[in-house]
C-alpha cells in the first residue's frame, strides 16, 4: 500500500527541459519520420516488382490519413525511380460500383462501327497505385473478388456495361496495378473473414501508429512533427517551452500514459486550431492550449453535470462518508451513444449474505445486464475467496452482489476488486469506509491488476466529493500498475498536494482491505495469528453457523420420517 504523492499524478517533464528549449532550432520533420513501420512497409511494397501487389494498411478512413498515405506513396515511388519524368498515378476509389471501378463496353452506335470502351478506376491506376476503402469494399464484396483476380493475374476481362445490350468484347486488357486497402482493424478482420486469402502471402501489412513513447531520442522527432503539422495546416507555432509542456500533458492524458503522446493528425489539428482561435496572435501559448481544452469540456459537459446533479440531489445514492457493511463505491466509465466524451461516475456496489448453499449470485449476469468480461471477473473473485477459506465443505452462506441503480449493461473486470471487498465485508460483518472509492481487477491469487480509464474514474469520484465538500479523508484506491497512467487535472493535483484528497496504489487485495476496513484479510505467517483479521472473522461466523446447519438437517430428517409414518 502506498499513497501517491502529488508529483506522481502528472508526467514529469523535468528530464526534457533542455530539449524543449531547443524547439525553435529544430528542423521540420520529414514525411513519415514518426511512422517508421508504415514507411518501411510502403518502401518495400513500392520496390517489389513481383507479388505481393496488395498492401493492407490499418488506419482511419478519412481524407487526412488518405492524403498522408498518398504523399508517402509518391515519396517512396520517386525515391525508387528518381529518373522518371512523371509520377506514377495514385487513384482513390471513392465510387465502388462495378462499372465505375472496372469500366465496361457499350455497343456501337450510329456514329461508330466499333464497340465503345469506358475505362474504370483500375485502368486509370494502371502502372501505379489504387487506394481502396475497406468499408466501401465490404458493401460490394463481388467487386473485391474480381479486383483480386485482376491484380494477381495481371489481366482484366472486359464486360458489357449493359447486360441487356450484348456486344463484341475487346481482348483482355493487361493490368499492372498495386492495391492499398485502408481501414480499421474491425473492417480488416471482416474482409479477412470473408476471404482468408487476404491474410496470407498475397498481401503485405502496414499500420499507422497512433501514439509515441516519449524518450530523449524520440522527443525531438515529435517536436519536429508538431512543426510540420503547424506548417501543413497553416497554424501559428507554439510560443515557448511552457506551451510545449502543456501540449505534452494534454497528449499524455489523451494517450492515458504519462510517457506517451498521440500521433493522430486529426487530434492535433483540432487542438491546435482551437488554441490558435484563443490566441489570436502570432504564436500559441500554454494558456491558449488549456483554454481550448476547457472550451471543449464545457461544450461536452451537459450530461456530466446532469449525472453529478442526480447524485447531489439524492436521486442516485452514493455515500461519501461513514461506514457501511457490504457496500462500497466502485468506479465506472459511462459511454453514452452519440456523445463525444466518456465520463467517470461512482457506482454503489452492494452485497448481502444469507444462509444458503454457498452460491454467490451476480445479479447483473442473472438479468442479462452483465457482459462476459464482468462475469469472468466475478468467477475469478469467487475462486480466490474459496481458495483462501480452504473449507472442506461448502460455504453455509449464499450471497448476492449488485450494481445499485444501474440500468444498462455492465462489462469489464475493473470492478472485481470492489466486489470482492464488498463480499468480504458482508461475510465478516466488518464495515467499509464510504469516503474511499475502489477500482481494479484481480487475479486468482488476489493480486490487483491494471484497468483502463483511470483518470476519468478518479475525476468522477472527486467531482462528487468536491460538490459535497472535501473532508481530507476522501480518496481512491487503484492498482499500483496504473500509476504510469495518471495524468489528472490541475484541481485534483492541487487537492492531493494540500491533503484534501488522496490516491492510494495497491498491489494486493489485502492492502485495499486494510484501508477500507482497518483490518487485513490475513496476517503473514510470521505474525501473531491470534489477532483479528477478516478471514478469522469469516471463519468464526462459519463455525457459528454449523450447529444451526446440523440442527436444521436433523429437524428435516425428523419431519420426513414423521410424514412417512403418518402416510
Amino acid at each position: 500500500m502506498h499513497e501517491a504523492p502529488w508529483r506522481s499524478l502528472i508526467p514529469d517533464l523535468a528530464l526534457y527541459q533542455s530539449l524543449l528549449e531547443q524547439y525553435d532550432c529544430l528542423p521540420v520533420a520529414e514525411l513519415g519520420a514518426l511512422q517508421g513501420r508504415l514507411t518501411d512497409a510502403i518502401h518495400r511494397f513500392v520496390s517489389l516488382t513481383q507479388q505481393p501487389h496488395i498492401l493492407r494498411v490499418i488506419a482511419p478512413e478519412n481524407a487526412l490519413y488518405r492524403d498522408y498515405l498518398i504523399a508517402l506513396l509518391a515519396q517512396q515511388h520517386q525515391a525508387k525511380n528518381p529518373t522518371e519524368n512523371h509520377n506514377a498515378p495514385i487513384i482513390v476509389a471513392d465510387n465502388l460500383n462495378e462499372l465505375a471501378f472496372f469500366g465496361g463496353v457499350y455497343p456501337a452506335d450510329n456514329t461508330t462501327k466499333d464497340p465503345q470502351i469506358q475505362q474504370g478506376l483500375i485502368h486509370q491506376a494502371n502502372g501505379g497505385y489504387l487506394i481502396v476503402s475497406i468499408s466501401a469494399l465490404l458493401a460490394v464484396p463481388h467487386v473485391w473478388f474480381r479486383l483480386k483476380e485482376a491484380v494477381l493475374s495481371g489481366q482484366l476481362a472486359w464486360q458489357t456495361a449493359n447486360t441487356k445490350l450484348p456486344c463484341a468484347l475487346p481482348s483482355t486488357a493487361p493490368i499492372n496495378v498495386k492495391i492499398i486497402l485502408v481501414g480499421d482493424r474491425f473492417a480488416m478482420n471482416e474482409l479477412g473473414t470473408g476471404d482468408p486469402d487476404i491474410l496470407s502471402g498475397i498481401s503485405m501489412y502496414g499500420e499507422f501508429e497512433q501514439d509515441l513513447l516519449i524518450t530523449e531520442s524520440s522527443l525531438p522527432l515529435y517536436l519536429s512533427y508538431i512543426k510540420r503539422l503547424c506548417q501543413q495546416y497553416q497554424l501559428p507555432p507554439l510560443q515557448d517551452r511552457h506551451a510545449l509542456e502543456t501540449l505534452l500533458m494534454i497528449g499524455a492524458r489523451h494517450a492515458e500514459e504519462q510517457h506517451r503522446v498521440p500521433l493522430c493528425p486529426i487530434w492535433h489539428q483540432s487542438l491546435l486550431s482551437e488554441a490558435a482561435l484563443e490566441s489570436q496572435q502570432d504564436s500559441i501559448k500554454a494558456q491558449d492550449l488549456q483554454k481550448a481544452v476547457n472550451a471543449s469540456l464545457f461544450r461536452e459537459s451537459y450530461l456530466i453535470e446532469r449525472s453529478l446533479d442526480e447524485i447531489h440531489q439524492g436521486h442516485v445514492l452514493i455515500d461519501t462518508d461513514g461506514e457501511k457493511i457490504g457496500q462500497i463505491n466502485g468506479l465506472t466509465v459511462v459511454e453514452m451513444p452519440g456523445h463525444p466524451r466518456s465520463y467517470g461516475e461512482p457506482a454503489r456496489i452492494s452485497c448481502v449474505v444469507h444462509f444458503g448453499d454457498g452460491e454467490i449470485s451476480d445479479i447483473e449476469r442473472k438479468v442479462e445486464l452483465g457482459g462476459n468480461i464482468h462475469a469472468k471477473g466475478m468467477m475469478i473473485m469467487q475462486a480466490f475467496l474459496a481458495t483462501e477459506l480452504g473449507l472442506d465443505h461448502h460455504l453455509p452462506y449464499s450471497a448476492s452482489i449488485a450494481f445499485e441503480q444501474s440500468y444498462g449493461e455492465i462489462d469489464g473486470d475493473s470492478a472485481s476488486l470492489a466486489e470482492l471487498c464488498a463480499l468480504i465485508s458482508s461475510l465478516s460483518q466488518q464495515p467499509i469506509q464510504q469516503n474511499i472509492a475502489v477500482t481494479g481487477a484481480i487475479d486468482q491469487f488476489g493480486r490487483v491488476l491494471s484497468i483502463g480509464g483511470i483518470n476519468t474514474k478518479i475525476e468522477g469520484f472527486y467531482d462528487v466529493c468536491l460538490k459535497r465538500g472535501l473532508t481530507g479523508k476522501q480518496g481512491v484506491i487503484l492498482p499500483a500498475s496504473n500509476k504510469d497512467n495518471l495524468c489528472l487535472n490541475a484541481d485534483i493535483v492541487e487537492a492531493v498536494k494540500e491533503g484534501q484528497f488522496h490516491i492510494w496504489t495497491v498491489n494486493h487485495v489485502n492492502e485495499a482491505l486494510v484501508l477500507l476496513t482497518g483490518l487485513p484479510f490475513t496476517y503473514p505467517d510470521n505474525e501473531d495469528t491470534e489477532k483479528d483479521s477478516l478471514l478469522s472473522k469469516i471463519n468464526d461466523r462459519i463455525d457459528d453457523m454449523h450447529p444451526l446447519e446440523d440442527s436444521f438437517i436433523v429437524n428435516m430428517i425428523i419431519k420426513i420420517k414423521n410424514w412417512f409414518v403418518q402416510h
